[in-house]
């Protein structure tokens, strides 16, 4: 009895990661709102005790006064509370793996896939934001390195002033549309 042979056909398939909402722009007058590329995220929380080993491993100081950031080589560390900072890395490093070098009390959290960043740039890009997000955007009140975890309409954010007319809005993929359509519909108003 002859065996007749199996053949079988190998598929080769590609697995490519696609930001959520990836190229979505909207320019409007004063104001433009974009997606922002992928960047490796953490969420941090350690002791005081720890924040010297943690600050070496990563490449900066974190910030321990309420509503500050820090920013070195393409990575931004924002305070979020007593023990507690967002690290974004936007030059391809990963925070998570500087941080497993650390032998001090401390948890580190990959969330990369989890957070997606819009850019709200421009004159009217306070007033933009503004439009769902209640806390006082002035100069003032909120300067250059503030960052905040607050509201946009009904989505919790991370908001981080990077620039005078320069806001980075990070917030969870599942809200990512609904987040950007409103700082659109805010910068369609704004122009007018």
């Amino acid at each position: 009895m002859a065996k007749a042979a199996a053949k079988t056909k190998v598929v080769e398939a590609s697995v490519e990661r696609r930001p959520a909402l990836a190229g979505r722009a909207l320019s409007a007058p004063g104001v433009k709102v974009e997606m922002l590329p992928p960047a490796e995220r953490i969420s941090l929380r350690a002791p005081q005790a720890s924040l010297a080993a943690l600050s070496k491993a990563l490449g900066l100081t974190l910030p321990t006064k309420p509503k500050t950031s820090a920013a070195k080589g393409g990575r931004t560390a924002l305070w979020l509370g007593p023990d507690e900072w967002l690290v974004i890395d936007e030059a391809g490093n990963d925070p998570l793996a500087d941080c497993a070098k650390v032998s001090a009390l401390h948890s580190a959290v990959g969330i990369s896939h989890r957070n997606v960043a819009i850019s709200v740039t421009g004159p009217a890009a306070a007033v933009t934001v503004n439009s769902g997000c209640p806390q006082d955007l002035s100069l003032g009140a909120f300067p250059v390195g503030t960052a905040s975890r607050t509201i946009l309409g009904k989505a919790e954010i991370v908001l981080l002033r990077s620039a005078e007319d320069t806001f980075r809005v990070e917030c969870w993929r599942s809200f990512s549309d609904y987040v950007f359509t409103l700082l659109s519909e805010a910068a369609s108003d704004a122009a007018n």
